[in-house]
């Protein structure tokens, strides 16, 4: 039994049709399992001061670095992942970020909505490669 299986059973929560959910819920669920992944990533790199280990999070969680990681991968995305990254990247977000422009929040928000797709889906193979190709891609962008 996967983690989303044992906690929808222990939470008693009933199968619901993904595809009636807004692109913004997809994407607020996504937020979250992205931080998950980027901070298991740097926590297993090595024990660090709190403090460093968020600002080196930083450098992958926030609005602009989202935004360019999906314009790096984009490419390699199949054409159902594109289209819920289109959905979340067009909805109509009621806040913005402070240290991103509109455009930057609007591609962040399309990336969360798409590993919250996936996520709710149960494709983490998925997920993972998604991530760990945009992680190496930005990496690579910034040496």
């Amino acid at each position: 039994m996967d983690f989303l299986e044992f906690a929808k059973e222990m939470l008693n929560i009933e199968k619901v049709d993904i595809r009636l959910y807004s692109p913004l819920t997809l994407a607020y669920i996504g937020d979250a399992v992205f931080d998950l992944i980027i901070r298991t990533k740097i926590v297993c790199d090595g024990n660090a001061p709190v403090n460093n280990l968020h600002k080196e999070t930083v450098h992958y969680v926030s609005a602009r670095a989202q935004a360019d990681i999906m314009k790096l991968i984009e490419e390699h995305l199949t054409e159902e992942e594109r289209l819920y990254y289109k959905k979340g990247r067009n909805a109509k977000p009621q806040t913005t970020a402070k240290n991103a422009t509109f455009g930057e929040y609007r591609i962040a928000t399309g990336l969360e909505c798409l590993i919250g797709y996936l996520y709710l889906t149960e494709q983490f193979y998925r997920i993972i490669e998604i991530v760990k190709l945009g992680v190496a891609k930005l990496e690579a962008k910034n040496e």
